[in-house]
């Protein structure tokens, strides 16, 4: 399938997705959308705080512990009264649903996706 949106590797590269463990969630009251507001460990990168809208399949005490992927090199964005500083990924479903990236076995927090 042609795509219009084409990266280059140097536009891929830039891109800075990283494992980390999640070690706070909790419901985001403030926020239109039903989402939670977690914080994620990155290992030697920090502990990042971030918003997810990822309540049709996770409840927040199944969060604690699971490792994800993130982008941690987006600026910082408002999201109601808090400052989001990463980005989790996941695969999106028909029905908006959004299922977590996360590594297939436990490896050290800040580990690099390459």
């Amino acid at each position: 399938m042609e795509n219009n949106n084409s990266l280059t590797w140097s536009d891929f590269t830039k891109v800075e997705m990283r494992i980390g463990t999640i070690i706070s969630a909790e419901l985001f009251k403030e926020v239109k959308n039903p989402a939670y507001k977690m914080q994620v460990d990155f290992g030697d990168y920090g502990i990042k705080k971030t918003s997810a809208q990822i309540t049709k399949l996770y409840q927040p005490e199944d969060l604690i512990g699971k490792q994800v992927v993130a982008v941690v090199n987006f600026p910082k964005k408002q999201i109601a009264n808090m400052m989001s500083e990463c980005l989790v990924l996941g695969g999106l479903g028909d029905d908006k649903e959004v299922t977590l990236l996360t590594a297939e076995r436990a490896v050290k927090n800040g580990t690099k996706v390459a």
